[in-house]
């Protein structure tokens, strides 16, 4: 019986490690440490919200309705899934960058004007 690549240790949720590949057509064996990609790496859970977010093409809407979750939830997992692929969220950063220029123009390094203009990049 066929399974599918294990990405996590099943038992200390660590990374595993390929060490042996076999042709199923000439028997070929290939041994040595294989890296697993990042889609394999992720739990399971992560992996179904990855297949679903682009079976409904990131429209949101279907996702709440298919999984039956509200849209903060989906931005969660999303959130979630950005990062486990080892990407930084944008959109985390984005309030960051709006508080230092409020931080800025309430020390007054910075005038209004010139915390307008910060803010709308």
């Amino acid at each position: 019986m066929k399974r599918d690549v294990l990405g996590q240790c099943p038992i200390c949720s660590g990374k595993i490690e390929v060490t042996e590949f076999k042709c199923g057509s000439c028997a070929s064996t290939i041994r040595g440490s294989f890296k697993l990609c990042k889609f394999c790496q992720l739990p399971k859970e992560q992996i179904e919200f990855a297949e679903i977010f682009i079976k409904n093409r990131g429209n949101i809407k279907e996702i709440e309705r298919e999984l039956g979750i509200s849209y903060p939830t989906v931005k969660g997992k999303l959130d979630s899934l950005i990062e486990s692929l080892g990407y930084k969220n944008q959109a985390a950063c984005i309030p960051n960058k709006n508080k230092d220029i409020l931080e800025r123009l309430d020390r007054g390094e910075i005038s209004s004007e010139e915390a307008i203009e910060l803010l709308k990049y």
